[in-house]
């Protein structure tokens, strides 16, 4: 099984960006745990662009059995990324560091879940393990 996981914009300052919201680890850290849990039950592919046109590209072109997609602040206004997701068969799985119900109001409204199998917000880097291990159930990983 092939697991793909996106990054959206922002998310490479993770660390520096935002503590007290998203936590002190990296990106790379956060990925190193995923990597670590999923083990050899699935290759992971990581990819991160602050670019909404990348994210697309990314999707489109993926031959992933599942994503794990953090899209960040695109989230909350692309319709384009909505659209992208609805292109392809292989299921996504959107997912958020920080609870995002419990922030700034904006925030509250994800026009990507309604194409997304699910959603994994708050629980910090467990977010992404949470999310793949769902992707892994589903095609009885």
């Amino acid at each position: 099984m092939k697991i793909l996981v996106i990054n959206g914009p922002n998310l490479n300052m993770l660390g520096v960006r935002e503590p007290d919201v998203y936590g002190t680890e990296t990106l790379a850290r956060i990925n190193e745990k995923l990597a670590s849990y999923v083990g050899d039950r699935a290759t992971l592919e990581f990819f991160q662009s602050n670019s909404e046109g990348g994210i697309i590209d990314k999707i489109h072109s993926s031959d992933a059995d599942g994503i794990v997609l953090n899209a960040g602040a695109y989230t909350h206004y692309s319709y384009a990324i909505h659209d992208a997701i609805k292109c392809i068969s292989a299921p996504v799985v959107e997912v958020h560091l920080s609870n995002i119900y419990k922030r700034e109001e904006y925030r509250h409204k994800s026009v990507i879940a309604a194409a997304c199998a699910g959603s994994v917000c708050g629980f910090g880097a467990d977010s992404y393990v949470l999310a793949a291990e769902a992707l892994l159930r589903k095609k009885g990983v």
